[in-house]
């Protein structure tokens, strides 16, 4: 009996998609906030700050009349102002009280969280220190709860032009919840070289790890992987230097429009993750686009670590 020829294999190599990805639970909650909002048809919604860090996101709640403000001085008396889900400034809900708003929070439980820790550590008199990206909303908000009497540092070498402790007083830092691991631990040395009996534990969260941490697994696997995300999303630029710290060539795109043939690798997988805040549709539309371009295989890695909750509900 003659044995039946299996099909070649055309497939120019394997399309990994990192799990977990996409939208995090803090994401999730806000898009929600807005939609329910919408759903009560107030004459016009405004949001302050975008209410996530992804152009596509932005641009249909646009469309459905949605109105983005950097300023509650764009706000109409008596309208509807939702906060995203970066967190605020104290004084941006104080104007929006005192210019008759109706305030929706739509902010992450866990920055909600980190706002507590600020104002905490301000009333036991600590030096505040916290580590994230300067005029990153998320950072704005949180220096916000202090006052501004906290100090902003990116990088180890800023470390060293903080200022001594008053007699008495202890160090504490608190960190963005976008960054990667790595940024935060060599901050860290260097914060705790510099005061030996500093308190913080660090504050990224699960979300931002979990997607991470499948990322480290993924990416050694691959030719190229394509982080989907927008330019202003910290997570997802941390995502995108995971990567490239794993050795592999990656870039971020905010959707299949951005692929060009010629950044593809001839042959070999291809991996695939989205930012906290890129919905799964943009997952969809790249992986469907890639396998008209000959990556018919599509597979689902998870990360080795255990996949732990974004935030707990409290």
């Amino acid at each position: 009996m003659r044995k039946k020829k299996s099909k070649p294999d055309n497939s120019k190599g394997r399309l990994l998609l990192a799990m977990p990805r996409g939208f995090c639970a803090g994401v999730r909650r806000a898009l929600e906030i807005v939609d329910n909002v919408l759903q009560e048809k107030p004459p016009v919604l405004y949001v302050f700050h975008e209410i996530v860090h992804n152009r596509f996101v932005v641009e249909k709640l646009r469309g459905q009349g949605v109105i983005f403000v950097e300023s509650v001085e764009k706000v109409p008396p008596g309208a509807t102002l939702i906060l995203s889900a970066h967190g605020v400034a104290p004084e941006i809900e104080q104007q929006a009280s005192q210019k008759g708003l109706n305030i929706v929070d739509a902010t992450c439980p866990l920055v909600k969280k980190i706002h507590r820790k600020a104002c905490q550590l301000l009333e036991s008199n600590h030096l505040i220190i916290l580590i994230g990206h300067r005029g990153h909303p998320e950072i704005t908000g949180t220096l916000g709860q202090t006052g501004g009497q906290a100090y902003i540092v990116q990088s180890p070498e800023e470390v060293a032009a903080l200022p001594a402790l008053r007699q008495g007083q202890t160090a504490a830092y608190l960190t963005q919840t976008t960054l990667s691991q790595e940024d935060v631990s060599e901050v860290v040395a260097a914060l705790k070289h510099k005061y030996p009996s500093i308190e913080g534990d660090g504050d990224i969260c699960y979300a931002t790890t979990n997607r991470q941490e499948a990322v480290r697994k993924l990416a050694p696997l691959c030719k190229l992987v394509l982080v989907i995300g927008s330019p202003n999303s910290s997570n997802s630029q941390r995502l995108r230097e995971v990567a490239r710290r794993c050795g592999v060539q990656a870039i971020l795109i905010d959707g299949p429009e951005d692929i060009n043939p010629t950044m593809l690798p001839e042959s070999g997988n291809i991996g695939i993750t989205a930012g906290a805040s890129a919905p799964e549709c943009l997952v969809v539309d790249v992986v469907q686009l890639l396998q008209l371009s000959g990556w018919s295989q599509v597979e689902e890695m998870l990360g080795d670590k255990p996949v732990q909750p974004d935030f707990e509900q409290e």
